[in-house]
C-alpha cells in the first residue's frame, strides 16, 4: 500500500480514526447494560476461535502442592476465591484473610466441600501490623508452621474523578493495597529469614502500573508501588530462597470489581471491544497462572510481572490501533489518496 505523506491525507485518516471511536460510543442493546449480566457469557459468544476459549480445569498435577501451604488475602471472594480454590484442589492447606469473617467461614466451607483438604478462615485487618501479626501467628498454630505460599491480592478501589477524592478516600485505597501488602510481606518475610526457610510470594496488582490510568489514581499509585516493591524484594530477598513475583491482570469478570467499578454495566462491552482476544479473563484462568508462578515449576521465575489481559494493553497503548473499526471501503479511499501522492 502506498505511504499516506501529506497533511490532507493524514487529516483524512485522523478523521476516519475519530470516526472510528465514536463508533464504539454507540449504544449496544440495553440487555447488556444489565447490572447483574454474567459477562463472560458475553465474552465467550463472540469469541470464532476455539482455541481461546477459557479452560476452567486445573493445569498442574494434583498433587503439586501436597504438604504445602498458602495464607492468601482477600481470599474470600473473586480472584482471592478462585486461587484459594485451585491450590486447595492441588493438595495446599489454604488459609484466606480479609475483614469480613461470616464471608471468609461460608467460602472456607464452600471449597473444603469442593476439594477435600482444609481452608482456614483467618479475619485481618491487613492494614493494621499487629492483626497482620495475629493472623500469622493463627496460621502457624493451624498449619503447624510457616507459609509455603504468599499471594498478596487484597485490594481497595473505586472509580471517581480525583478532585471529587478526599483525603480519608485517598488513603483507604493506599493503606489497603500497598500499606496492607507491605504489613502482609514484612511480617512473614522476617520470619521466614529467621527460620531459614524459603517460600513464593505473588502479587496481584493492574496492568495499569505501566502508564497510570485517570479516575482510578490511588488504586494506579498504589499497585505501582507494590509491583516494584515486588521486584525491591526479589533483588533483596532472593538471597534468602524468597521468590517474589506478580500479575497484572486485564478485565476478569468477577461481581465484586465489576459491580464497583461499573454499576451500571454500560462500559463492559466497550471494555471487550479493546481487548484483541474478544472476551474477558475468567477467575480460573488467573488461578491456573497463579498457581504455577507460587509452584516449583516456577522455580526460577524471581521478579517477573506477567501482563495477563488477552492483549489489552498493547492494544490500548497503540494510537491507531482503534482503526479496526475503519470499513474496507475507507481503506480503499485512503490508498487511493496515497496512489496520488507524487512519489508514494
Amino acid at each position: 500500500m502506498a505511504c499516506v505523506n501529506t497533511t490532507q491525507n493524514i487529516m483524512f485518516v485522523r478523521v476516519v480514526w475519530k470516526q472510528s471511536r465514536q463508533a464504539l460510543l454507540v449504544p449496544r442493546p440495553a440487555t447488556i447494560y444489565r447490572r447483574d449480566l454474567h459477562l463472560t457469557s458475553v465474552a465467550h459468544s463472540d469469541s470464532k476461535f476455539p482455541n481461546l476459549a477459557a479452560r476452567k480445569d486445573a493445569m498442574l498435577p494434583s498433587d503439586s502442592f501436597k504438604g504445602k501451604t498458602a495464607f492468601i488475602t482477600g481470599g474470600g471472594t473473586g480472584l482471592g476465591k478462585g486461587m484459594a480454590t485451585m491450590l486447595s484442589s492441588l493438595g495446599a492447606q489454604v488459609a484466606i484473610t480479609s475483614r469480613k469473617l461470616d464471608v471468609l467461614e461460608e467460602t472456607a466451607k464452600e471449597i473444603s466441600k469442593q476439594t477435600g483438604n482444609p481452608v482456614f478462615p483467618l479475619s485481618a485487618d491487613i492494614r493494621d501490623a499487629a492483626a497482620v501479626s495475629a493472623a500469622v501467628d493463627q496460621f502457624v498454630e493451624k498449619t503447624g508452621g510457616l507459609p509455603n505460599v504468599v499471594i498478596n491480592n487484597a485490594a481497595g478501589n473505586f472509580i471517581a474523578p480525583t478532585e471529587r477524592l478526599s483525603n480519608n478516600a485517598v488513603k483507604a485505597v493506599i493503606d489497603i493495597v500497598l500499606t496492607g501488602t507491605f504489613n502482609v510481606t514484612l511480617d512473614i518475610g522476617k520470619r521466614l529469614i529467621k527460620a531459614k526457610q524459603g517460600a513464593n510470594f505473588l502479587a496481584i496488582t493492574t496492568t495499569y502500573v505501566h502508564l497510570g490510568s485517570g479516575y482510578v489514581t490511588p488504586s494506579a499509585a498504589a499497585k505501582a508501588g507494590v509491583q516494584n516493591l515486588t521486584r525491591s524484594l526479589a533483588s533483596e530477598w532472593g538471597w534468602y530462597g524468597l521468590r517474589f513475583n506478580a500479575i497484572a491482570p486485564g478485565p476478569i469478570y468477577t461481581k465484586g470489581a465489576f459491580g464497583r467499578l461499573d454499576p451500571s454495566g454500560q462500559f463492559a462491552e466497550h471494555m471487550r471491544q479493546g481487548i484483541p482476544l474478544g472476551r474477558f479473563g475468567e477467575v480460573e484462568e488467573i488461578a491456573n497462572l497463579a498457581a504455577y508462578m507460587v509452584s516449583d515449576y516456577a522455580s526460577w521465575m524471581n521478579g517477573s510481572c506477567v501482563d495477563f489481559d488477552g492483549g489489552e494493553l498493547p492494544f490500548s497503548a497503540g494510537e491507531f490501533n482503534r482503526m479496526k473499526q475503519v470499513t474496507p471501503e475507507m481503506w480503499d479511499m485512503i490508498e487511493q489518496m496515497g496512489k496520488k501522492v507524487k512519489g508514494s
